[in-house]
């Protein structure tokens, strides 16, 4: 069955290793978009970490789409919400407790990009997700907060051996009301337990009228695994991880060799 919608990850997928949109992607992106092809790009930024790339791949318009803070917010390139799943200032609360229990770095997103943290002593990896995600940080206590706010996600920050060691804990203590998902080496993020790259992009190909098997993804991670479940072809970066490797229907090169490129012309072209 042809393709007739497109998913891809940005960090180490559609991005290469110097944060650029390799030309090869831009030039089969851009013909898979003038055959109709719905391109959303999937991923753990705001809206305003995604938009940059959207623009220079002419993905523009209310009825283009992009999948935001991992699954928690669908909606079109010009910032209309379709959906949105959220979490509570109580698990705010509990979620800064473990961190500071623990010693682990932690901050929150909010809807509307802002980073909110409790640490005075700000981890420089959430200075570098700030940047990338033209995103303002605050720091601010639970307390301080009111009591209907919400956020889409929380993570862990820092050391990739310390993320190691606390992630199954993590997994334990949240695991049962919260989606926990390791979005990098440096991240360990908890979004609401509906929440995955895979149900917002079956809820985005439903509105769209789409069938799964109509769906390629891209991706490298383990928050890319479940949109790697739900469509028809699921490719792995050759710079992916061993688990997705080993859960995609097809391994293409890497993000600095063409890998998107190649896949679109197995595929699509």
């Amino acid at each position: 069955m042809a393709i007739k919608l497109v998913a891809l990850d940005i960090d180490d997928t559609l991005l290469n290793s110097k944060g650029e949109i390799l030309e090869s992607t831009k030039k089969v992106i851009s013909q898979a978009l003038d055959q109709g092809i719905k391109v959303v790009l999937c991923s753990g930024r705001p809206l305003a970490g995604v938009k940059p790339y959207l623009d220079q791949l002419g993905i523009q318009g209310d009825d283009q789409y992009a999948v935001t803070y991992n699954g928690a917010i669908i909606c079109s390139a010009s910032g209309r919400i379709l959906a949105k799943e959220l979490l509570d200032n109580q698990q705010y609360r509990r979620l800064t407790a473990f961190g500071k229990e623990h010693q682990v770095p932690f901050n929150v997103l909010d809807e509307h990009s802002v980073i909110y943290t409790a640490d005075h002593d700000i981890d420089f990896v959430t200075v570098v997700q700030a940047w990338e995600n033209e995103a303002g940080i605050m720091v601010r206590q639970p307390d301080e907060l009111p009591a209907d706010f919400t956020i889409t996600k929380g993570a862990f920050v820092g050391d990739p051996e310390r993320l190691d060691q606390i992630q199954p804990l993590v997994e334990t203590t949240f695991g049962d009301e919260m989606y926990v998902v390791r979005a990098g080496k440096c991240f360990l993020e908890m979004m609401n337990s509906k929440v995955n790259k895979g149900n917002a992009l079956a809820q985005l190909s439903e509105l769209l009228q789409i069938a799964p098997d109509e769906v390629m993804v891209f991706g490298d991670e383990g928050n890319d695994l479940a949109m790697f479940d739900f469509a028809g072809i699921a490719v792995c970066m050759g710079n992916g991880s061993d688990e997705a490797k080993a859960q995609a229907d097809f391994v293409t090169a890497s993000n600095d060799d063409d890998g998107i490129a190649q896949a679109f012309e197995k595929f699509i072209h």
